[in-house]
């Protein structure tokens, strides 16, 4: 007996071929085969919502050859994907082949499989079952509000805001989150304070302590809010040589493994650990799943990926367990299994995790066969299902109080210590954001009532710091807790936003674009329900309930196009652009709309053509640049100004005459433009500062800073100013002194952080900063990271395919230096120089305690 299968991808052919043997005939859809008509009407809103659909014209050769080997066939088996889209092309495929007469003379039924391997596909044949409706219907009426949305309410931001734009019934409310998020960023003002901070030692082994207590009040956040409250703090424990422990509390802690991969925290971690966007995963996922030829044949390395359950199988997890218990000590087996719970809305705990169909299938056993990709993102899906089910890791912890001058000031230190790595041997999960958790270290032995000495006092500056920039892992962990948008869909509703230029993604972070901003604030002022978060949670529920067979489909459709074709009639006659609730027009009172233009968007009068008022959407303050004070030798204004590069300050007014430069100097980007103050201004506008003349040479000798920081020149050469002197403040002696050092020798770079070691030579790779920036090293072969990656984000994952690529290339050549020419050297432009400010840091030094201390 013929048996034609028809799966999705072509992929899949290779693969279940292997399994199925001669008497089948495998052929691929090529993804969807058909769609809704590209116009009005598609669906009939007057007719039950009926749907018109027509042939993928990319796909219509291979709906030709399917139908062809259909009629051949005495079976034909549905075998696409095990999801409400698999479902649905499924239905697409049988309805084309009972218009084409095939069916049902023919007899169709449907398989299902979760993995491509000969037990998983040889079970699925043996128990084939008819279309799941409800899971079509789900899919079909989630296309059509798509569609309900999309036809009618982009015409609208055409007339609107402007032709071409677009909006979505998922996307939208995802472009909301990010603009939402940029506009608290820039409402966010920054508040200053003071950390107090205590180092001390025993045993040559150096320990640090906190404040936590001063003259008896506990301290919060802000109890320090600025310099001359840190100086008092200060002034007044410098006294005190020595501290006393009065509490140590040890605790024994517990950190339980991380649940298997679904595909929202596949995407977040590959973000995350590997550096890849949200598609590349999940193309490279697609890859594994379906097939990989082994040197065997092809086989399917894991699971299906779309999928929003952390369940496993019976099977896998004893198969996990075996594995764990052959190759660890029994403490790292768990005396039974490990389940998880899922945490996000709309969950379906149908489908396993995304895990190995073999979890003896080892990385290293099919590095071989993987590209870096594959191999990589196999690589941390293994380790993550072998982990969850393995021993928490578990931590000594350490907390201790050290009273100086009295009990009434306590500092506090904390510390922890690895007793048993547990899981962490295997695997441990990135975060986006690290805590002052995650930087405990170890500290000495203390016992209480032991003096221990106070070798320094210092105050520590910080600014409070506004939410961040959604990164693509943020972006989807947030969808899904907020319910929009269902696994499958993540990566389309990024690359939608995107594609569209509604947002821009900047140093792996997301930013709205002017065009998103406007189209998020025309559908927040005149859609505010379709594009709340609840609402649109609450769709995707009721299309939940739709595909478990719990509520009808069409009810849904009529309840949503009822209250959406009425808010659609409502507002056909709004103003164009968007109304800027909180600024009335400063020429005639009128309300003012931002709008968009040919050049670009631009704020606009309502009362055009009466009032004629405009200005750029980035026009600047309308008050003016913020006068800081007057500088003492000029009587000038210092100022405040916002430019194309940033804040910076300036002394007077700009000039009519650009011949002119004023002085300027850029404001710290450590620092928040909203402290500003005059004394800070006139720091960095006093460089670069003459500190006097050489006795020597009768030269100048200037303090500045540069590119590599602050520097002594003098008669042509630059000298490093050493970091315990001050740019601002060094005087000639001092100066004399540092142009005197001798270089150090450089023995070779200070040893790197390290990511851990490389998987083929078993040596360390670390990363390390450079004259020129951060990089990676192993061995002799270093390699610079991507300028888009921040060094916090770097691990060994990502390092690995950069030392291989710059290994590959060899060692770069050094062209030879071109003849020297005689050259008349023209006295360089004496340049303002801006001092980054680093963390301020008050520092009152105290001698060390002898050494006469009880162990």
């Amino acid at each position: 007996m013929s048996t034609l299968v028809i799966v999705e991808s072509p992929s899949k052919i290779k693969s279940l071929s292997k399994y199925l043997g001669a008497d089948y005939v495998i052929l691929a859809s090529y993804g969807h085969v058909r769609d809704l008509v590209p116009k009005t009407g598609a669906v009939d809103t007057d007719n039950d919502f009926a749907m018109k659909y027509q042939l993928i014209e990319r796909n219509e050769r291979h709906v030709d050859a399917i139908v062809r080997a259909a009629k051949k066939a005495d079976l034909i088996l549905l075998a696409t994907d095990p999801d409400r889209e698999g479902e649905a092309i499924a239905w697409h495929l049988s309805e084309i082949l009972a218009e084409k007469k095939i069916t049902p003379k023919k007899p169709v039924a449907r398989i299902e499989f979760h993995e491509i391997t000969q037990s998983a596909i040889l079970h699925a044949v043996a128990h084939p079952r008819q279309i799941t409706m409800p899971l079509v219907d789900a899919q079909q009426a989630r296309r059509a509000l798509d569609y309900l949305v999309g036809f009618n309410l982009s015409p609208l931001l055409w007339r609107k805001i402007s032709p071409g734009l677009s909006a979505g019934r998922v996307q939208s409310p995802a472009l909301r989150l990010i603009v939402e998020r940029e506009l608290e960023i820039e409402k966010f003002i920054a508040r200053e304070y003071w950390t107090i901070h205590l180092d001390s030692h025993k045993n040559n082994q150096p320990f640090a302590a906190k404040l936590v207590q001063f003259a008896g009040e506990k301290l919060g956040q802000f109890s320090v809010p600025d310099t001359e409250s840190q100086q008092n703090v200060l002034a007044q424990l410098a006294q005190f040589g020595t501290g006393t422990v009065t509490r140590v509390e040890k605790k024994r802690k517990s950190r339980n493994a991380a649940a298997p991969f679904t595909t929202s925290t596949l995407q977040q971690e590959a973000v995350r650990k590997l550096g890849m966007t949200t598609d590349r995963a999940m193309r490279t996922a697609q890859q594994l799943y379906e097939g990989i030829d082994t040197g065997g044949g092809a086989m399917g390395l894991i699971t299906y990926m779309r999928t929003d359950s952390v369940n496993l199988s019976r099977e896998a997890l004893d198969d996990v367990r075996g594995y764990i218990q052959a190759n660890f000590s029994a403490d790292y087996l768990p005396a039974a299994p490990v389940y998880f719970r899922n945490k996000a809305k709309n969950t379906q705990e149908a489908h396993e995790a995304i895990r190995p169909t073999a979890i003896a299938r080892t990385p290293e056993s099919v590095r071989q066969f993987l590209t870096l990709d594959q191999a990589r993102l196999y690589e941390m899906i293994w380790k993550r299902t072998l982990a969850c089910q393995m021993s928490p890791a578990q931590f000594d912890t350490v907390s201790l109080d050290i009273a100086v001058g009295s009990d009434a000031n306590l500092f506090r230190a904390t510390g922890q210590t690895l007793i048993f790595p547990g899981f962490i041997a295997v695997y441990q999960e990135n975060q986006d954001d690290a805590t002052e958790e995650d930087d405990e270290s170890k500290l000495p032995v203390l016992a209480e009532g032991e003096t221990i000495p106070v070798d320094k006092l210092m105050g520590e500056q910080h600014f409070t710091q506004p939410p961040p920039r959604y990164t693509e892992a943020s972006l989807v962990k947030t969808l899904e807790e907020h319910g929009i948008g269902r696994p499958s869909t993540y990566t389309s509703i990024i690359s939608t936003l995107q594609d569209r230029e509604y947002v821009e993604l900047d140093k792996k972070r997301f930013t709205p674009t002017p065009t998103g901003r406007l189209v998020n604030c025309f559908l927040t002022t005149h859609f505010t329900s379709y594009v709340d978060y609840d609402f649109t949670a609450k769709l995707e529920d009721k299309l939940d309930d739709v595909a478990n067979n719990e509520m009808k489909y069409l009810p849904l459709l009529h309840e949503f196009w009822d209250g959406f074709s009425s808010t659609l009639s409502a507002k056909a006659d709004v103003e164009r652009g968007c109304p800027m609730d909180d600024e009335p027009c400063p020429k005639c009172g009128a309300k003012l709309f931002l709008q968009a233009s040919k050049r670009g968007l631009f704020i606009g009068c309502s009362g055009y053509p009466t009032c004629d008022y405009t200005r750029p959407l980035n026009g600047g303050n309308e008050e003016g640049p913020v006068v800081l004070g007057s500088d003492p030798a000029t009587g000038s204004d210092i100022l405040l100004l916002n430019g194309r590069y940033g804040w910076y300050v300036q002394v007077g007014a700009t000039p009519e005459d650009k011949k002119i430069k004023p002085r300027r100097a850029s404001w710290p980007k450590t620092m928040p433009h909203e402290l500003a103050d005059l004394p800070t201004a006139l720091r960095l506008l006093s460089l670069p500062r003459d500190v006097g003349v050489h006795p020597d040479t009768g030269l100048t000798i200037v303090a500045n800073i540069g590119r590599f920081g602050p520097y002594l020149q003098h008669d042509g050469k630059f000298k490093s100013i050493p970091k315990d002197d001050d740019v601002y403040t060094i005087v000639l002696p001092r100066a004399l002194e540092v142009l005197l050092m001798e270089r150090a020798p450089r023995v070779g770079a200070p040893a790197g952080k390290p990511l851990g070691n490389h998987p083929e030579d078993g040596k360390a790779v670390t990363l390390n900063e450079g004259r020129y920036g951060w990089y990676v090293k192993h061995g002799s072969v270093n390699a610079t990271i991507p300028k888009d990656s921040k060094p916090d984000e770097i691990t060994l994952e990502i390092a690995l395919p950069l030392l291989a690529e710059r290994a590959s290339k060899g060692k770069p050549v050094r062209k030879k230096a071109a003849p020297k020419t005689a050259a008349v050297k023209k006295p360089a432009a004496k340049k303002i120089a801006v001092k980054k400010a680093p963390v301020k840091k008050a520092v009152v030094k105290k001698p060390a305690a002898k050494k006469a201390v009880a162990e």
